[in-house]
């Protein structure tokens, strides 16, 4: 029985993205946060007593500005070594033999597949090859599975590989292959990397697993971040293959409706709900994209105003003791439709002048849509600026969402009570 780690996606040293300067951040905890995930990942191979470690692509975030970066790694990867622990890494579309020109001495216990050509490596003291093949330039669009080495009988197979198999949501299309592609070689265990959600493609079989990135860097990568610890026991199945955690801040959307608020008090009631509920859940330090739904009179002042945006900040920052914090606030309410004298609910259609301008509105085109409202936009606080310039393309479904707001605005606006501003 033997056991391994398999991670992916490392980028070290690349900064998390999208984070506003704002005094409570820990600025200095945030930008060393690869680092401070991958420091958790080696004491998790040392306390585990895993026999070997695979990385399967982009260890790095490209070109290094200086050597720092390689002197980290080699430094844990010296750990490893005196723990008794291999390391096995293909190069991805980040780490590329064309793309990181500068190299370091590794120790001798990490060993880096070629690029040339796949090829197999044999794990010392353990009943297992390890076949792989690096990124030889940032785009590999040939399916490389196919010149892969055939499986060793008397061993456990892992086949490492760097791939976004037949193609994934914001994830570039980089040694495109499928499944069955992958179970015509006949290994136990393909150890995949690229994709950033770790998820199980097949269990068993082989198995074949993404262990996802180990520390999330936008509000794009969501949720837990981490490796996976595979058990092999002594028939070369594998028994285990368990996920565990290595992020040191966890991104999330939190979603609060806000509908029938009527003063700030009652919005900042709904988030305060939501972040303690958040708060008494998590193991880990949060960043947080907070979005306002719902149906809420309020829409004029949130949209106008940024004050209310610092005190669910500072609200956040008391709730989460110093672990938790917001990213960004972005606005989805909207304003409610007003009923006619016999409740009658307004339809959506309008007629005279309102309808005039939704009609206006619906033939902009998206250059004239933006000019139009440029200089109204720069008045706007940047978290509410972003989310309307999104909604300035008819060909967005945002765009419909935006005539639906300004039609219902102008009814309540011109037929019936004013929107209520909290003071």
């Amino acid at each position: 029985m033997f056991k391994f780690l398999h991670a992916a996606d490392i980028h070290l040293d690349s900064p998390l993205k999208g984070i506003s300067q704002y005094e409570p951040m820990p600025v200095d905890e945030i930008r060393l946060a690869s680092r401070h995930a991958f420091d958790r990942l080696v004491r998790l191979a040392i306390e585990e007593k895993v026999q070997f470690v695979l990385i399967a692509g982009d260890l790095y975030d490209g070109e290094w500005k200086d050597n720092k970066t390689g002197l980290f790694f080699t430094s844990r990867m010296s750990r490893l070594r005196e723990a008794g622990i291999h390391v096995y890494l293909i190069k991805g579309n980040h780490d590329a033999a064309s793309v990181v020109t500068k190299s370091l001495r590794l120790p001798e216990n990490t060993h880096v597949f070629e690029s040339k050509k796949a090829h197999s490596l044999e794990v010392p003291g353990v009943g297992a090859v390890i076949h792989g093949h690096s990124f030889h330039t940032r785009h590999v669009d040939a399916n490389l599975v196919a010149a892969y080495p055939p499986r060793d009988l008397s061993r456990f197979n892992i086949g490492m590989l760097h791939t976004s198999l037949t193609g994934f949501e914001g994830h570039e299309p980089y040694a495109p292959c499928s499944v069955d592609d992958l179970r015509s070689k006949g290994y136990h265990y393909w150890a995949l990397g690229h994709v950033h959600t770790a998820q199980e493609i097949q269990r068993g079989d082989p198995w074949i697993v993404f262990p996802g990135n180990i520390q999330g860097r936008s509000i794009r990568e969501t949720g837990a971040k981490g490796c996976r610890i595979v058990t092999v026991d002594d028939t070369h199945r594998v028994a285990s293959c368990e996920f565990h955690s290595l992020e040191v801040f966890r991104w999330m959307q939190v979603d609060v409706d806000v509908s029938g608020a009527a003063k700030m008090e009652d919005v900042e009631k709904a988030v305060e709900k939501a972040l303690r509920l958040l708060e008494s859940a998590s193991d880990t330090k949060l960043i947080l994209r907070l979005v306002l739904t719902g149906e809420t009179r309020l829409v004029s002042h949130l949209v106008s105003s940024v004050d209310w945006s610092d005190s669910l900040r500072s609200l956040t920052t008391d709730i989460g003791s110093e672990r938790m914090w917001i990213e960004k606030i972005e606005l989805r309410c909207i304003i409610p439709r007003q009923t006619g004298n016999f409740g009658a609910r307004v339809e959506s259609a309008l007629d005279g002048p309102m309808g005039e301008v939704a009609t206006s509105l619906r033939d902009l085109n998206a250059d004239e849509a933006k000019d139009l409202f440029a200089p109204l936009l720069q008045k706007f606080p940047d978290d509410a600026k972003e989310h309307l310039l999104s909604m300035l393309d008819p060909a967005r479904p945002q765009y419909g969402e935006l005539l639906a707001e300004v039609e219902a605005l102008l009814f309540a606006r011109l037929s019936g009570p004013a929107v209520t501003i909290a003071d």
